[in-house]
């Protein structure tokens, strides 16, 4: 098997890379790596001051912007603030595992950290992407399973890893239905997902699972993790490619293009959830472009597939 490295990264002069979770983890080694080879790079990060100081003295150029996924307000106001063209968009913030809790939204936190967020993000920021947008996704995707009519936890007893995994299938199926529209529209627009394996970052020691600490002969360094995450975003790859460690179960190794589990291949769970979760978040403001184009970049109202029921949240707990 071919070893790519990071050296293999091609100039990435001129072009322009929003990675969200930006301040630490496979977030901020694909910055700092996607900088080193000439692209401009716009951190979304919850907290600037840590952001900053992340990449302080380091070659490059860096954007640090306020941006928290799980927070739809900051989500609209980072990509109203948005202008000229964005070559690639890198869903990478996440979180494993957490105790319940809600946002300031109403919306589960976990699945609107991982899956809502970007969901709108994606969407929103849609019409100024110029190449690809990178959804990381987990291999536990593969056991997710999704319940349509309780998508962010409301009738269900909440289970952390199994909000986690479906949180990474819905993240996996948004990809497959991006693609669909952006082949439907003729766009050039790729959705690309990349799964670092089990790497050791703060993302899964903080998991109550202790997956990391269970099985470190499977995990990959933080560096060969993010590998993935950077060959989906610089390699000439198909639309809905799954980009993952091409080691033993997709855990460990360098990176290479296989394919999701079954469940993330489901055309028609793919377009349902979409109708579903545009129904749960609600209706962005539209641009003009956003408007002139049929609704595609948007979390639209009409898709050709049947619209899932009205989830909307009800008033958060005080």
């Amino acid at each position: 098997m071919t070893q790519w490295t990071e050296n293999e990264i091609p100039d990435q002069t001129g072009r322009t890379v929003v990675i969200t979770g930006a301040g630490r983890g496979l977030g901020l080694i694909t910055a700092r790596a996607l900088a080193r080879a000439g692209a401009r790079v716009v951190l979304g990060v919850r907290d600037l001051d840590r952001g900053r100081r992340a990449v302080a003295g380091l070659p490059g150029r860096f954007d640090v912007r306020p941006l928290d996924v799980a927070d739809l307000g900051s989500v609209r106001a980072f990509a109203a603030a948005w202008s000229g063209d964005l070559d690639v968009l890198i869903n990478n913030a996440g979180v494993m595992d957490i105790p319940a809790a809600r946002t300031a939204d109403g919306f589960d936190r976990q699945t609107a950290t991982n899956y809502l967020g970007p969901f709108v993000l994606t969407n929103l920021l849609l019409e100024h992407v110029t190449d690809r947008v990178v959804h990381v996704t987990s291999q536990l995707h593969r056991q997710g399973r999704i319940d349509l009519a309780d998508l962010d936890w409301r009738t269900r007893p909440y289970r952390g890893m199994a909000a986690y995994r479906a949180s990474k299938l819905a993240v996996v199926l948004h990809s497959l239905e991006l693609q669909r529209r952006l082949d439907a529209q003729g766009s050039v627009v790729r959705s690309v997902l990349a799964s670092p394996g089990i790497a050791r970052t703060g993302l899964a020691a903080h998991s109550r699972s202790d997956i990391v600490n269970r099985v470190p002969f499977l995990a990959n360094s933080p560096e060969r993790g993010a590998l993935s995450l950077l060959y989906a975003a610089t390699q000439d790859v198909p639309g809905n490619a799954y980009v993952g460690p091409g080691g033993l179960g997709g855990l460990r190794g360098s990176p290479a293009v296989g394919r999701p589990g079954k469940n993330g291949l489901d055309e028609e769970l793919a377009g349902r959830l979409w109708d579903v979760t545009a129904e749960l978040v609600g209706p962005p403001p539209r641009s003009p472009a956003a408007a002139a184009d049929g609704g595609v970049y948007i979390c639209s109202y009409d898709s050709p597939r049947s619209p899932g029921p009205d989830r909307r949240p009800a008033t958060p707990p005080a």
